[in-house]
């Protein structure tokens, strides 16, 4: 208990200890370049220089403050548009009407090392009266600036913990928009990761998929150009190279300029600050590098200071987004008259300023801005210097409570950290017509131009509006470009062209090449059976299965349908041998009909020989119905008349084999076995044994009849139109029982082939039976293995050479005796029973 009540007194007295501490500058205070006193004051910090020169660091004595050279028109034009803003809202009574507002404006030099520095004298009085004590209050309600990314965030970083609220202009990395680590920063800029995105669909949208990227290396170019490789890769871009500088890095930029050269990419993205752009750009000058596309950020792109008759040698026709350029009423004024009058320090000079302020020597290079306004209209980013402003005023007329034409209540002590809570509550329509507002992030919405560096014809040199990208609209209408208002790099009508490999046209495919980015690929014909019908196709689309990819490979048609038909040339010869074997078969029948009576027609069974020939007709005939375009019908009336005409054939010769050995048996003693076997029983057992194959296909056709089918698999170009058998069984049933019959009649007619006849009958049967099985022994496998159309062929095959196997073996013999021999056509040379003559 003692310990603690010991603890609490020496907190109180260190507490008090430091209430009692005056407040003391350590070293040469630093003093704004420009101010003025006010119930509220806003900081602001400028790069109004661009050059800075370091003092000696020996230490062998104190050294001197920091000397800037080298005046930036663009940064002092914002700087006077800043006071302009102010001593706008200190003339209308009815906005802030008894509050006026001040400023203090320091030059960073365009120097982080300046930049800390006066961050530190915007954080603290210049001078202390006697007496001060250091309160922890802030001497500033809110600081306008920086101009570049990486030294507003060492702005952001060092004010942060003391609740400062910062607004940019201009920096628009998109790191700053971490609110955990800047949760006081606000900007009247877009975060570059909007940027980013809208140059990555500005070169996707000009068709260029090969570019070279260029970034400084600081937060803003780091950041920046990561969004766009980002963004690149999604929409498809490839990226030759990525390179980077900084602009105290002179042989990296060396490096940078190699690579661009020696780089085949004619477009190069340019993520660079403005001062790393005016460093490549002399370098670009030097080496003569010219025709490259150069596509712009905000930070340089509308910078008049870079373009020139040098300059745009290189740079001209570049493209790139820009700040919306709006026109502030009275500032052209504004900054030619009252402001050298008012505002300027050493036009003041009734003795109430400091010695400082009154050693005019500091000012003398800002003298030659004085009767400049040419800069004036093409200043981009002071109407974001104007919007952080009012701001401003409008967060501090709510915490003030301030009523129109009335009054503020000027009284209350504001804290930083209430303007930083009144900004992000701000809503206003500015005098341009825009929503000023912070989202999440702090920042405002993203709005650009597309500009591109143009010559007129005078010889002057513009920044010409050719498009914009708006994020507040629909993601459908966010950008737009009119292209035919361009001039392209080198001063040319014609868009340039940037691709790796060029497009491949429909009808091909991407490959890609090993090891390059996926924009580097060759063309690859589609496969047969795939089209691509699109330019820079990745993959070939396979046709549906009846279609087929044209010869062009870009569209599918229908695949040719092929079938045994009449018209072509095998259709034809095959009808012409089925005729052919027809009208024998008839003038056979027709020889054998006006011999009827002849003693070689009674002997071989007149009557099985007609119904024989009859089937061969059938058999000719039935091969017909195998040609032409496979139908329901057709399919099963080819296989049926096949199978029943040709057991009506075989059944016929079995008849006939039959009766030769019946006629045998007969002459021997006592054999009365022909009366069994007799005209009545030869017709029954043909009639039988047909009877059962018309058995087999009737229930082939009742079960799983044949059917068209179109056969898609044996090639892919065509469809074979062909009949499905339905059920296989079926079909090798009907082949079966033909071949049982026609084996079954060879044997019978081998055994009868000895017999003692002048006229053999049995020997031509087995002979034609021969021929027969042979045929359809290798029609078999001739059958299975033979595509399309020919499958069909191969089967009119068998059945034409088995017919004509058949009626040559059987009836080309008698017929020759009838004609050409009819000597022998008797009983007795029949019988073997004429008289040999001897020689």
């Amino acid at each position: 208990m003692i310990c603690f009540l010991y603890t609490l007194l020496l907190f109180h007295h260190l507490n008090a200890k430091v209430e009692n501490t005056r407040c003391k500058i350590m070293g040469d205070p630093k003093y704004p370049l420009l101010s003025k006193d006010g119930d509220i004051t806003i900081g602001a910090i400028f790069p109004l220089h661009a050059k800075e020169t370091l003092p000696s660091f020996e230490f062998t004595q104190k050294p001197q403050l920091l000397s800037c050279s080298s005046v930036s028109p663009r940064d002092f034009r914002l700087a006077q548009t800043m006071i302009f803003a102010i001593e706008e809202i200190n003339r209308n009574e009815s906005f802030l009407p008894n509050v006026s507002i001040g400023y203090r404006i320091y030059d960073s030099c365009g120097s982080r090392l300046s930049s800390v520095s006066a961050i530190m004298a915007l954080m603290n009085d210049q001078e202390f009266a006697a007496g001060n004590r250091c309160n922890g209050q802030s001497p500033i309600h809110a600081i306008i600036g920086e101009t570049e990314s990486a030294t507003t965030i060492i702005l952001s970083r060092t004010t942060g913990p003391f609740k400062i609220p910062v607004i940019s202009h201009s920096a628009s990395c998109e790191c700053l928009s971490n609110r955990r680590d800047y949760p006081s920063f606000f900007r009247t800029i877009a975060s570059d990761y909007h940027q980013g995105r809208a140059l990555a669909l500005l070169v996707k949208h000009l068709g260029w998929t090969w570019v070279g990227a260029v970034n400084s290396d600081n937060d803003y170019g780091n950041n920046g150009m990561a969004t766009f490789l980002k963004t690149a890769q999604e929409e498809g871009i490839c990226v030759e190279y990525s390179v980077k500088f900084y602009r105290t890095e002179p042989e990296k930029l060396l490096k940078v300029v190699k690579t661009m050269k020696q780089g085949t990419a004619k477009v190069v993205v340019a993520f660079l600050a403005l001062f790393e752009t005016g460093l490549l750009i002399e370098q670009l000058s030097i080496q003569n590098i010219t025709g490259l596309q150069m596509i712009g950020v905000v930070g340089w792109s509308a910078s008049k200071n870079l373009i020139t008759p040098n300059t745009f040698h290189v740079m001209g026709g570049s493209l790139g987004l820009a700040l919306r350029k709006l026109h502030i009423e009275g500032f052209s004024d504004y900054v030619n008259k009252s402001f050298w009058k008012t505002a300027f320090p050493c036009s003041k000079r009734d003795g109430n300023y400091s010695q400082a302020e009154l050693n005019c020597s500091r000012y003398q290079d800002l003298f030659v801005l004085k009767n400049y306004n040419e800069d004036v209209s093409e200043q981009r980013f002071s109407s974001n210097v104007y919007k952080a402003v009012y701001a401003v005023a409008y967060a501090m007329h709510s915490l003030l409570r301030c009523k129109e034409q009335e009054f503020c209540e000027k009284s209350l002590t504001i804290k930083p950290q209430q303007v930083v809570e009144a900004l992000k509550k701000v809503n206003f329509t500015d005098t341009f017509g825009d929503k000023v507002w912070f989202d999440s992030t702090g920042a405002t919405v993203a709005q650009y131009e597309v500009v591109n560096w143009q010559k007129d014809s005078d010889g002057s040199f513009q920044f010409k509006a050719v498009g914009y990208y708006d994020a507040s609209l629909h993601p459908d209408q966010r950008f737009f470009i009119n292209t035919e208002t361009i001039i392209w790099a080198g001063g040319q009508r014609e868009k340039p062209r940037s691709v790796c490999s060029e497009s491949c046209p429909p009808g091909t495919r991407k490959a890609a090449q090993k090891g390059r980015p996926v924009c580097c690929y060759d063309c690859i014909t589609c496969a047969d059976g795939e089209i691509s019908n699109e330019t820079d196709s990745n993959n070939c689309q396979q046709c549906p299965g009846e279609y087929w990819s044209n010869t062009r490979k870009i569209q599918c048609v229908l695949k040719a349908v092929e079938f045994l038909s009449f018209t072509e040339v095998m259709g034809i010869v095959l009808v012409f041998f089925s005729l052919f074997g027809v009208g024998i078969t008839v003038l056979v029948a027709i020889l054998f009909y006006s011999k009827k009576d002849t003693p070689i027609v009674k002997a071989n069974n007149s009557e099985l020989s007609f119904l024989l020939l009859f089937s061969l007709i059938l058999c000719f005939l039935c091969s017909l119905t195998f040609i032409g375009r496979p139908t329901e019908w057709s399919c099963m009336l080819r296989h049926t008349a096949f199978g029943i005409t040709f057991v009506l054939c075989i059944s016929c010769v079995l008849g006939k084999t039959l009766v030769v050995l019946m006629a045998f048996k007969a002459t021997l003693p006592g054999s009365n076995v022909m009366k069994w076997f007799g005209p009545a029983q030869q017709r029954l057992s043909v009639f039988a044994l047909t009877l059962i194959q018309v058995v087999i296909c009737v229930l082939w056709l009742t079960i799983s009849p044949p059917f068209p089918h179109k056969n898609i698999k044996y090639y892919k170009e065509r469809i074979i139109l062909e009949c499905s058998l339905g059920s296989t069984v079926g079909f090798w049933a009907v082949l079966g029982y033909i071949g049982l019959l026609a084996l079954l009649c060879f044997i019978l007619a081998f055994l009868a082939r000895t017999l003692p006849d002048n006229f053999n009958e049995a020997k031509f049967i087995t002979f034609s039976m021969l021929i027969f099985c042979a045929v359809w022994i290798t029609f078999i496998p001739a059958y299975v293995s033979s595509p399309g159309k020919f499958t069909v062929a191969v089967e009119i095959f068998a059945i034409l050479a088995s017919s004509f196997g058949l009626l040559l073996c059987i009836f080309a013999p008698k017929c020759y005796i009838m004609l050409f021999k009819p000597e022998k056509n008797t009983k007795q040379h029949l019988m073997g029973k004429t008289q040999t003559k001897s020689y």
